[in-house]
């Protein structure tokens, strides 16, 4: 699957090239407001988990998740429930998600935006940017070493944070040595077959630095799930699925992390 979905991101930066440029990508990007400090958020949260809430549609595992999807609707009541940040799926093909859904957000949020995308070129973050995102994910299982080196330096170049993605120990030992992240999202899910196991999140964290700030990724849909990962040592959670699929995203964000004080629904 991640093979397929890089093949088609290839021709995605082949078309992106075609019509822009990365130069008027940057000169959008600096008329952007300064990014929102997306880690930041995250640390500096009453809560003892953070939560960075997903605007999800659909994916390639599960299918049509949320069918009635109102993606400003959805971001409303996220912010609405406190959520620290929002992760926003722009991938078209397999994700049903939007570029444009992340530009239409940030108009109707004060929350840190993720853009949650397969990115694989510096045109794609710069393209990030330039759409208003704070932060942008890097998946290590997609990414070789310079790869990983050079996309990290130009999204801190812009002011953005990055949350870098592993799955298992030969990845985070990767990643280690390639750059010194700060964000560090661990996921729970298998790429081979799927399944989720909130277990990889307490095996990965040992032996990392303490000033770390770790977010464990699918599979959490309850709070004992949440206070498992925080027992883990993991400052947030990723939760995009199992929100979606709630009628009320907003009281399903405070019956899995809690509301914060003067939050009322």
């Amino acid at each position: 699957m991640l093979l397929n979905i890089v093949e088609k991101k290839r021709g995605e930066i082949a078309h992106l090239k075609q019509v822009t440029t990365i130069a008027n990508l940057l000169e959008q990007a600096k008329n952007q407001d300064r990014p929102r400090g997306f880690h930041q958020a995250l640390v500096q949260s009453s809560r003892p988990v953070s939560v960075i809430a997903e605007v999800k549609k659909a994916s390639p595992s599960k299918g049509l998740i949320r069918p009635d999807f109102d993606p400003l609707q959805i971001a409303q009541a996220y912010q609405a429930a406190e959520a620290e940040c929002l992760s926003v799926l722009t991938d078209e093909t397999f994700f049903q998600g939007s570029l444009a859904y992340l530009q239409g957000i940030r108009e109707v949020v004060n929350r840190p935006l993720l853009r949650k995308d397969f990115l694989i070129e510096d045109i794609q973050v710069v393209e990030a940017r330039a759409a208003g995102a704070d932060c942008i994910l890097l998946i290590a299982a997609i990414l070789d070493h310079e790869q990983l080196r050079h996309l990290y330096q130009t999204a801190e170049e812009l002011g953005m944070d990055v949350l870098v993605e592993v799955h298992d120990k030969p990845e985070c030992d990767r990643v280690f040595r390639a750059i010194e992240p700060k964000l560090l999202g661990i996921n729970n899910r298998n790429l081979r077959t799927f399944e989720t196991n909130l277990a990889v999140t307490d095996e990965l964290i040992g032996g990392l630095p303490a000033s770390l700030t770790v977010v464990s990724e699918s599979g959490i849909s309850k709070a004992e799930d949440v206070e498992k990962v925080r027992r883990a040592g993991a400052r947030a959670v990723l939760v995009g699925e199992h929100f979606m699929r709630q009628p009320d995203v907003a009281q399903a964000v405070i019956e899995l992390v809690g509301a914060k004080a003067g939050v009322s629904l």
